[in-house]
């Protein structure tokens, strides 16, 4: 769906110049939220801050950031116990007075934070707690609604802060779902380059040649990707890092999101909560790779050393299910040109979905 069709953003006016957002400052290991302070005096972030995280993800983790930050800077909190259009107006009241944002959670929590930045015209810290998509870098964020996920524009973080122990001690499922969404690229800058061959849609080599080569390194990769070692946490992150930045060169998502993402956001729809935004997106790769004639086979594989899920029976969805989804996915953002938008029929889709349990 496109963000024109719903009132979250506010209105910046026409600019046709482009700009190029990127973080400043990364900082990755072991337990560097003590280093927080510090990023904000690197940046002149000001002297209030709102923090925002989630209702589970307070306790364990806001609840420090908010400590350390508190000893230098006036900190308020906020929760965000899901992301929706209310809650965005309301962490924008919250933030009155403040002078930069910064979202300490998972994926909703940033995107909330990202969103209320962007209206405000605040900076923004992306605190991860999981590494599950590369939402933590980029500037774009999913707003679910009645009518599906939203994709929209954000304010893109001025620096991340990741603490590979706490990523590493979250259940790998969420890890697992961050290696399917990098390894997502494949097929995205594939749809990406079809857009441009069909339809003419400007394409950026530069952000295809990084989006590529993080997919790349974390496929060949794939086997040191453990449950909670933070070697793996280390990894990950610098991989969604790096996707996110190929996002900001672009000035879009379609580095990083083709007709993957469009199944995904299908699938979602039909069966709510059953797969994380990363494992549908893995396994819409597969698909899509095979329909653009590549190595599906290797991206099955990788998927499996990894632990993330390949086929709709590994997620608890049945497979008449899936085969809908991938027969939705015309209809998603359907601006956006990818594979899936050839002339899928029901039959190729039930071969599709049949071709995932194929050895």
């Amino acid at each position: 769906m496109s963000a024109d069709a719903i009132k979250l953003l506010k209105q910046k006016g026409i600019d046709t110049s482009s700009w190029m957002q990127l973080p400043r400052d990364v900082v990755i290991g072991h337990d560097v939220y003590g280093q927080i302070p510090a990023v904000c005096a690197d940046l002149k972030l000001g002297s209030s801050a709102l923090l925002i995280s989630g209702s589970g993800t307070m306790g364990y983790a806001g609840e420090r950031v908010r400590e350390i930050l508190a000893a230098h800077h006036t900190v308020k909190t906020f929760t965000a116990a899901t992301i929706s259009p209310a809650i965005i107006a309301d962490a924008a009241g919250a933030a009155e007075g403040a002078d930069f944002l910064i979202g300490v959670g998972g994926g909703r929590v940033i995107d909330t934070a990202k969103i209320v930045a962007y209206n405000l015209d605040l900076p923004f810290i992306s605190v991860p707690t999981a590494a599950s998509h590369d939402g933590i870098a980029s500037a774009r964020a999913s707003v679910p609604l009645e009518s599906g996920h939203s994709s929209l524009e954000a304010q893109p973080p001025m620096a991340i802060v990741a603490d590979t122990g706490v990523i590493a001690s979250a259940p790998h499922r969420l890890l697992a779902a961050g290696c399917a969404d990098v390894i997502s690229n494949y097929t995205a800058i594939l749809d990406w380059e079809l857009a441009h061959r069909v339809k003419g849609e400007p394409v950026s080599e530069y952000a295809i040649a990084l989006s590529k080569m993080t997919a790349e390194i974390l496929m060949k990769n794939a086997a040191i990707i453990k449950p909670h070692q933070e070697q793996s946490a280390r990894f990950v992150i610098k991989a969604l890092v790096s996707s996110g930045v190929a996002m900001s060169i672009a000035g879009s998502s379609r580095p990083a999101s083709g007709g993957e993402h469009k199944f995904s956001h299908a699938l979602d729809r039909l069966a709510p909560g059953k797969a994380l935004h990363g494992e549908s997106c893995g396994i819409g790769t597969i698909i899509s790779m095979y329909l653009h004639g590549g190595d599906w086979r290797g991206i099955r594989s990788s998927l499996k050393i990894i632990g993330a899920p390949t086929t709709p029976a590994d997620l608890g969805i049945d497979d008449a299910t899936a085969v809908e989804a991938l027969l939705m996915a015309k209809t998603i953002r359907p601006e956006r040109f990818t594979i899936f938008d050839m002339g899928v029929t029901k039959d190729s889709a039930e071969n599709l979905v049949a071709m995932l349990y194929r050895e």
